[in-house]
């Protein structure tokens, strides 16, 4: 299988890429079925890599079973469990088995998370992954010595926050990952288009690498209630939990709601990155409401 994603980034076409979570067990049948709803509508499926510092599966594994079923994965790789060597390892296996979207990643705190006593790595963070990943592809390991058995042919990316309170942060953080290699940048959840409208036009402007807007599925007043809560840097509107909390149907209109963000983030950027956690076979419905047309289903 040729990178799909990668073509269509350098084709500058608008991106789709979409998040399912590993399954949390042996048993990959929902995550599989889940990413194949997906299959014709997204160039690529994110396989997340100990989100919020919750077990789950080994994001590189989940990834090899997407791709034995024909579906294109972005390899989400934290630096949070495992060292320079273990990253580096595990970044050679990705290229080996085929797998060449990788979106670099420091990774949440383990205190966050439901292991609290185990030990936290952080050898790198993200930046020096990317660096490594460039190494890696030019054949070289972390101390630049040669590769003997060829180098990788790894796609990296980046996450990138546009709603972080810190200007000067975010363009200092964004310019180094950009330095140090990423090709594409996958935003955190985004519910301040105006913000992001000016992240595009002060910071990420004349960059060509694509920035896709994080859209995030909310299903009730009480889910948006508990990101507010829980997920650090994020803070939804209360004019949209009033939305979610007077609809009658608040899973429907927590649609309506990302289908509008859509629309605002196509007319900003060039992709968006769909999050719907449990609910992924809701992704395709958001796509048509917000008039985004499928892609080619062959993925070849």
């Amino acid at each position: 299988m040729t990178n799909r994603f990668r073509r269509a980034v350098q084709a500058q076409d608008f991106l789709i890429t979409a998040e399912v979570m590993p399954p949390k067990g042996g048993n990959p049948i929902r995550m599989v079925e889940m990413a194949k709803i997906l299959k014709g509508r997204v160039h690529a499926v994110n396989i997340t890599d100990g989100s919020r510092a919750v077990l789950r599966m080994s994001s590189l594994a989940a990834s090899v079973l997407l791709l034995q079923e024909g579906i294109e994965p972005i390899c989400q790789m934290a630096c949070r469990d495992r060292n320079a060597i273990g990253l580096q390892a595990d970044l050679m296996g990705a290229s080996a088995l085929g797998i060449r979207n990788i979106l670099a990643l420091t990774g949440d705190p383990v205190k966050a998370g439901d292991h609290k006593t185990a030990k936290a790595v952080f050898d790198l963070e993200s930046v020096r992954l990317l660096q490594t990943i460039g190494k890696l592809n030019q054949g070289l390991d972390f101390n630049a010595r040669s590769l003997p058995d060829e180098p990788t042919d790894l796609f990296a990316g980046a996450a990138v926050d546009p709603q972080l309170k810190s200007w000067s942060g975010l363009q200092r953080r964004f310019e180094r990952k950009l330095a140090a290699g990423a090709q594409f940048f996958q935003s955190q959840l985004i519910v301040d288009f105006e913000r992001l409208d000016k992240f595009m036009t002060q910071i990420a402007s004349g960059t060509n690498k694509p920035i896709l807007a994080g859209i995030f599925l909310l299903k009730s007043a009480k889910n948006a209630d508990f990101i507010n809560r829980c997920v650090p840097g994020v803070e939804i509107p209360q004019t949209i939990i009033d939305r979610l909390a007077a609809a009658e149907n608040p899973l429907q209109e927590g649609m309506e709601i990302a289908a509008e963000q859509v629309r605002m983030a196509k007319q900003l950027c060039q992709g968006v990155h769909m999050m719907a956690v449990k609910r992924e076979d809701l992704i395709p419905q958001i796509l048509d409401m917000a008039d985004i047309t499928p892609i080619d289903p062959v993925w070849s």
